[in-house]
């Protein structure tokens, strides 16, 4: 007894110790994973600045370059007067005024003009890159792509002596190319926040929300139509306020990002750890009941053989013994009932050796070999107890092995008579389907709680003084495992009896 619960304590201390030793690797990992949790939101975090800060670098570099273009405008505003002086004045006298004026001419550099008379042709030149195999502009008119490309902003106009002068340009060169290292530093910008270092999901709309003007780290398909992209955007936005960016030219347009796939995984990594833990703890104890029932099965097959080979001597002896009653003028009817009695020892030897070991099944009447058993225990029975069988007369077929199937039967009818305390009645009802055959066995005794339904069939359960619990866990034994059926309780009621139902399939 003091062993006993040395090993139950053991048991629970080191239930205890694993419990605590799964609580306190969950803690460690929640722990590893909220810090690289924090680390990848402090990265996030950093990147959203950084964006902010270059949306506002290109937008004060779009407003610089606003004002340069507004500085152009107005140089030339003053260079188209400065040339309309200049001819007026030159052609009374060159004095100091003239002189200045056409100091102005002279000094533009990098803006490139054209003027033309009221027919377009060109009558001067400044700063224009020559098409290929043209060695002069003047006198040729001002037509195809050159004036398309000089009429982006509107002329000048003015007359002098009823001459009337147009005065194209253009960007200047220095300017173009300001305007083009700004269009390559916005895509660069718009690349940088897509394609980003630290795999942030981003997508970026304009203003209104409708339309994507770039995206990276996500699934297309997630936002491929309207109603996916507001469904998409309004995810996105619960996560992190969309920052707002002003492109060049004024538009403006919103970056909407969510966390990282690391982050989501991190969020559910404590749960799959949990869910491992469980499935590992429960495969363990499925293991652990496993071993132990094999382990008691292991038993009872010992037992069972052991007391086989242990009868197989003396039942020899009594065949011996009533022949020799016989010679010496015993009554054959006692002889003969003597005779079923040695027989019946028999076949429960041969029932206990077949436990353990694969039965042969044959194609038996089951309907035969149910009225034989209880022919045998009728006359072995109290008259007290009354036997009802509802039981067909036609052959029913299926594979049996009669020795262990009449073992399951006498079991049963020995419990229930024990349930009745030897008076009451049994009943036997067999019906039958296409696929199996019912065989309802119920008494009229004391009846079970809902609780013991399933506690009857298992191995040592017994609520008998004296009962091992072997009866109906060998008849369970012998239904499911050797003939592929089912044994169970129907149904049990208290003060009015129990009702075991048998299925055993016809093939």
């Amino acid at each position: 007894m003091k062993s006993r619960y040395i090993s139950r304590t053991s048991k629970y201390i080191i239930l205890s110790l694993t419990i605590a030793l799964g609580f306190f690797a969950l803690w460690e990992v929640n722990r590893i994973a909220g810090q690289i949790e924090n680390s990848e939101k402090e990265k996030v975090r950093l990147w959203a600045n950084a964006i902010w800060q270059k949306a506002e670098l290109v937008s004060h570099t779009d407003d610089f370059f606003a004002k340069v273009q507004a500085e152009e405008r107005t140089r030339m505003t003053l260079y188209a007067e400065a040339q309309r002086l200049f001819v007026e004045h030159s052609a009374n006298s060159i004095n100091g005024e003239v002189g200045f004026y056409y100091n102005y001419i002279i000094a533009n550099q990098t803006i490139p003009v054209i003027l033309t008379d009221e027919d377009s042709i060109i009558t001067m030149c400044r700063n224009v890159d020559l098409p290929k195999g043209v060695t002069k502009l003047e006198g040729t008119k001002l037509e195809g792509s050159l004036r398309e490309e000089f009429t982006k902003e509107p002329p000048f106009y003015y007359e002098i002596y009823g001459i009337k002068i147009f005065m194209f340009y253009k960007e200047s060169k220095i300017y173009s190319d300001l305007r083009r290292f700004l269009n390559d530093f916005t895509k660069s910008f718009l690349n940088d926040i897509t394609n980003n270092s630290v795999f942030v999901p981003v997508i970026i709309t304009d203003s209104a929300r409708r339309k994507v003007i770039s995206s990276g780290n996500v699934d297309t398909a997630s936002f491929n139509t309207s109603t996916k992209l507001r469904a998409k955007l309004a995810e996105m936005e619960e996560d992190n306020t969309p920052i707002e960016i002003q492109l060049p030219s004024g538009r403006k347009a919103l970056v909407f990002y969510e966390h990282t796939e690391l982050l989501d995984t991190l969020r559910w990594l404590p749960l799959v750890y949990v869910f491992v833990a469980f499935v590992l703890i429960i495969v363990s104890y499925n293991l652990f009941r496993t071993q132990r029932t094999m382990e008691q099965n292991l038993i009872w097959v010992g037992m069972a053989k052991e007391t086989a080979h242990q009868l197989g001597t003396p039942i020899s002896s009594l065949f011996a013994w009533l022949d020799y009653f016989r010679e010496k003028g015993l009554e054959e009817k006692y002889a003969v009932e003597v005779q079923k009695d040695i027989n019946r020892l028999e076949t429960i030897t041969h029932r206990f050796s077949k436990i353990g070991s694969v039965p042969e099944l044959k194609n038996e009447d089951v309907v035969q070999v149910l009225k034989n058993s209880l022919n045998y225990l009728k006359n072995r029975t109290s008259k007290k107890v009354n036997f009802v069988e509802n039981i067909p007369e036609k052959e029913i077929v299926i594979p049996l092995n009669s020795y262990l199937f009449e073992w399951v039967i006498e079991n049963i009818c020995k419990n229930a008579i024990d349930a009745m305390n030897g008076v009451g009645t049994f009943s036997i009802i067999l019906s039958e389907d296409e696929k199996q055959v019912n065989i309802d066995l119920c008494d009229t005794g004391k009846g079970m709680p809902s609780s013991m339904y399933k506690k009857i069939f298992q191995p040592g359960f017994t609520t008998k003084q004296r009962g091992w619990g072997l009866g109906l866990s060998l008849a369970k034994r012998i239904i499911a495992d050797y003939h592929k059926g089912k044994i169970f309780v129907k149904y049990s009621v208290a003060g009015q009896g129990t009702d075991i139902r048998i299925v055993l399939p016809k093939k």
